[in-house]
């Protein structure tokens, strides 16, 4: 039988912390394009639901961060069309 590599709890957080540093990035960029070259999009940023959340003290996490990175993603590829 093949056996998967395990990953240990330290192995699992530095993953989950260079992917989210790397969305963070992702977003960061983008955001950026959006504001230099499509300056006329910022305003529909502020209002994505993502970034007005319901809850009282919200938790970052990377589904949360993917989610608004493909949010600003097709937001831009929808403008670009």
């Amino acid at each position: 039988m093949d056996q998967k590599p395990s990953i240990n709890n330290n192995e699992k957080k530095n993953l989950n912390d260079r992917s989210e540093k790397e969305l963070n990035a992702k977003i960061l960029k983008i955001t950026m394009l959006i504001n230099s070259q499509y300056p006329e999009l910022s305003k529909y940023i502020e209002e994505m639901p993502i970034t007005i959340p319901n809850e009282q003290n919200p938790e970052i996490t990377l589904i949360n961060l993917k989610a608004y990175y493909n949010s600003l993603h097709s937001l831009l590829c929808k403008y670009r069309i």
